[in-house]
């Protein structure tokens, strides 16, 4: 598996929806909900922002991670997998090399929310350092999941 990661260019804005729409379905229905097309409206101006990047295959998108640069961290707002790969460490390599960008810009940390029972996604996250700081309803009120909110500080 040859990886390369690199921030994703307007261009490449409808490869990385495919990826979070396929990665994501699963997610989203567990929580008795559908994606809909307002769900990645955001992704044409996070990557002309420079807050999305991308893990690449043999020039194939295989994983993308959209983010929001706040304060004196990195918010990963949306990491995710083609399916046909997840479960190989795609999720780690992305997560690490984020860790690189946020050390290397002098960021103190790396958050995150998910949703309390995506167990899966807490196991990784908890194994790259990130500790739950609180639990809660979501902000946006689509549905009555809690949700917990991670750090890793840096």
């Amino acid at each position: 598996m040859s990886l390369t990661f690199k921030k994703a260019v307007p261009s490449e804005r409808e490869d990385a929806q495919r990826i979070l729409w396929t990665a994501f379905t699963p997610y989203v229905r567990n929580l008795g909900r559908e994606i809909t097309a307002h769900h990645y409206t955001f992704l044409a101006a996070a990557i002309e922002r420079g807050d999305v990047y991308l893990a690449l295959e043999d020039g194939e998108i295989v994983g993308v991670a959209a983010t929001v640069r706040r304060d004196d961290g990195i918010y990963i707002d949306r990491l995710g997998v083609a399916p046909s790969r997840q479960g190989t460490g795609l999720g780690s390599f992305l997560l690490e090399r984020l860790e690189e960008i946020a050390r290397s810009s002098g960021l103190k940390e790396l958050s995150l929310e998910t949703a309390e029972m995506a167990e899966g996604n807490i196991r990784l996250y908890r194994r790259h350092g990130f500790e739950i700081v609180r639990r809660g309803p979501p902000s946006h009120g689509m549905d009555a999941h809690m949700r917990v909110i991670m750090v890793k500080a840096l």
